[in-house]
């Protein structure tokens, strides 16, 4: 993702009302947008110094056609290169908009032709713009565009979308069936989906090209955090600083078979910046949790008994999860940890737990993927990922607190603002990555940092370790390969 973009995203329809509001006084000024659009996304083409000499420019009949109309326009009439061939192929639709009218005329003016698509012209092509639909596109793409989404893959030319990946829903992030875009320029305002689930996919490189909308656009209730969100969060540890002072965070988990989860979770909390970590878990699980990370103190639970209530009173946070299981062990563990008023970041059984005894509670960061925000809302995965940003909301309307739905794009809700967090990769898809982050996340609560700041900081920590991490590969990249990252950034805090 490219970096230094706005904070701010929004919804299709603000968009929208914001181009309807600009242009209330002047019919002309949409037509106006237009030409500034195409005229912006010839200017990046050409500043590139294009080493692609056979460009072909996909239009639908919309104003995202007309766009492309305008940018073919303009790299006909301003190419650097003299051998730089511009071909635009067109849509049969017996409907267009004002706009394309007005485009496709001065396209014909400077002696431009709309063709049909040619399927052997896109096969042999340097650089496929597409300016299909953009977000005029309220549907999947039909199974038509099959064979034109195969002839683009195929030929793995340079592709740009323009405002949005055709086929790509600008609010969800969803897709059936999408081009895939090397680089999206998006036009006037950043659209919310482009930043989460499949659109992480489909987008590639984004770019905003600004129209002067900011004006008429309302206050943004969603937000874009990237790595540079960190900088300043953290300030330097006074030199006369004890341990205790770091904070003090227990994990609960680890039943029989899974020790591994609450030692990477009690790892990360160390690494993130806690002085003290304690484990509760099975007394089986003794050796491989402290064999490697000694600095971790275990406190071995056959059952909930006054040690594991002195070890949950002694912490300033919990992590209640990793590992725990979905037996009366776990069960127990999880009644007595609820007991507590201190702050707790809950992952993994501890979510179905809640899903089998919901509440609402203030003072805890609930972490569930997918599959987990189903179960505690009563759905189906299908039906959150088809707006992740409605069920993140739904999430935190249910059950308070702060609430962080992990996947591609994950999405952080305190109930007054949404934020999605850019950053990670698809390295992150391996077992013990999600009891990292709910480490992370304690220990910047145990440091002294609120709720929704330490989900939204330890998300950008975990997603930026695991972008230093995958330098390696993403193939094979595991949990523990973020343990040096997150010291290193969690330093430049």
């Amino acid at each position: 993702m490219t970096i230094n973009l706005p904070i701010e995203l929004y919804r299709v329809e603000q968009v929208r009302q914001a181009e309807e509001a600009m242009c209330e006084k002047d019919s002309e000024k949409l037509y106006q947008l237009v030409e500034l659009a195409g005229k912006a996304a010839a200017e990046f083409i050409l500043k590139r110094n294009l080493k692609q000499k056979n460009i072909v420019i996909l239009i639908g009949t919309g104003n995202n056609g007309a766009d492309g109309l305008v940018l073919a326009r303009e790299l006909r009439q301003q190419r650097l290169q003299p051998d730089l061939d511009v071909h635009v192929m067109g849509l049969n639709n017996t409907t267009s908009t004002v706009e394309f009218q007005q485009a496709k005329q001065k396209f014909e003016q400077v002696g431009g032709q709309v063709l049909s698509i040619v399927p052997k012209q896109i096969q042999s092509a340097d650089l496929i713009v597409d300016a299909l639909f953009g977000i005029g596109l309220s549907r999947p793409l039909s199974e038509d565009f099959d064979p034109l989404i195969n002839i683009i893959e195929d030929n793995k030319a340079w592709t740009i979308s323009l405002d949005v990946p055709s086929g790509l829903c600008a609010n969800t992030g969803t897709s059936d069936r999408s081009i895939r875009a090397d680089q999206t320029l998006v036009f006037g305002a950043l659209k919310r989906g482009l930043f989460t689930y499949q659109a992480r996919h489909y987008c590639g490189d984004i770019q905003l090209i600004d129209l002067g909308l900011q004006t008429f656009l309302p206050e943004a209730d969603c937000k874009l955090i990237q790595s540079d969100f960190l900088k300043g969060k953290l300030g330097q540890r006074a030199k006369h600083i004890h341990k205790g002072d770091s904070g003090k965070v227990t994990v609960i988990g680890g039943d029989i078979g899974m020790p591994g989860a609450v030692r990477l979770c009690g790892e990360a909390c160390l690494r993130a910046g806690s002085g003290m970590v304690a484990v509760i878990s099975r007394p089986e699980n003794l050796a491989v949790v402290l064999a490697h990370r000694p600095e971790l103190m275990f406190c071995p639970a056959e059952f909930v008994d006054m040690e594991i209530y002195h070890r949950l009173g002694w912490a300033s946070v919990l992590v209640l999860g990793p590992g725990l299981g979905r037996e009366g062990w776990g069960l127990n563990l999880f009644k007595a940890t609820l007991l507590s008023e201190k702050p707790i970041v809950m992952d993994a059984d501890a979510l179905y737990f809640l899903s089998k005894n919901p509440q609402k509670q203030s003072n805890w960061v609930l972490t569930p993927h997918s599959a987990e925000a189903a179960r505690l809302l009563g759905s189906s995965v299908v039906e959150v990922e088809a707006d992740r940003f409605q069920a993140v909301k739904a999430l935190q309307s249910r059950y308070g607190g702060v609430v962080v739905l992990k996947g591609a794009g994950t999405l952080i809700c305190d109930g007054e603002q949404t934020v999605v967090a850019a950053v990670g990769n698809p390295g992150l898809a391996s077992g013990g990555c999600g009891d990292v982050l709910s480490g992370i996340i304690a220990a910047l609560i145990a440091q002294g940092v609120d709720l929704a700041s330490a989900a939204k900081m330890g998300v950008v920590v975990h997603g930026y370790a695991a972008d230093i991490a995958v330098s390696k590969g993403e193939r094979g990249m595991v949990a523990s390969d973020l343990m040096t990252p997150i010291r290193h950034i969690i330093n430049r805090c």
